[in-house]
């Protein structure tokens, strides 16, 4: 008679997260690329590493990352910025990007980020989230939605880039000339 096989234990294998540094700037971009890519539009992201390195970890960041890993290995990350509400009075956080590697989908990594970045700005005194979903991606609407961050009805992103940007911007105020 053989004995039987020993009760296989899943491995338990810890989510970190930490928030980024300099030294993450290369991962961070790849993840940003791989992000445009799941969602149909690689060619939209024109930034670079030096472009995030630089607005990123200079004198005034312009962005705050939070970084997701298992067992030392990459699983996610949440770029994000402060924001504030006239309407509330108050302090809030922006989620610009929100991004959780294939592999380790499922692992509720995405809702982590998202729960320490609230937390963070709860802790500054901020009382709100936001962000925006690309209008096509189903399953990140749902995956919000489950977590109780719910499309606003009475809002619509409104956004001016580029060339149309740089003319809004340098020209005259009230149409006069210079």
């Amino acid at each position: 008679m053989t004995a039987p096989a020993p009760a296989t234990v899943p491995v338990t294998r810890a989510v970190i997260l930490r928030p980024g540094t300099i030294d993450d700037v290369e991962t961070i971009h790849a993840a940003i690329l791989k992000l445009g890519t799941h969602i149909g539009a690689p060619e939209e992201i024109i930034s670079t590493a030096d472009d995030l390195r630089s607005w990123g970890f200079g004198e005034k960041p312009a962005f705050s990352t939070l970084i997701a890993e298992v067992d030392g290995e990459f699983a996610g990350l949440c770029l994000h910025f402060p924001i504030f509400s006239t309407w509330m009075g108050r302090p809030g956080v922006y989620v610009q990007d929100l991004y959780v590697e294939d592999r380790f989908r499922g692992r509720k990594i995405g809702e982590r980020l998202l729960r320490r970045v609230a937390a963070e700005c709860r802790k500054e005194g901020g009382v709100y989230l936001r962000l925006s979903v690309d209008t096509d991606n189903e399953g990140a609407k749902s995956f919000y939605e489950r977590l109780g961050i719910a499309w606003s009805s009475y809002e619509q992103t409104q956004k001016i880039i580029g060339e149309a940007f740089f003319a809004f911007a340098d020209a005259p105020e009230n149409g006069e000339q210079q």
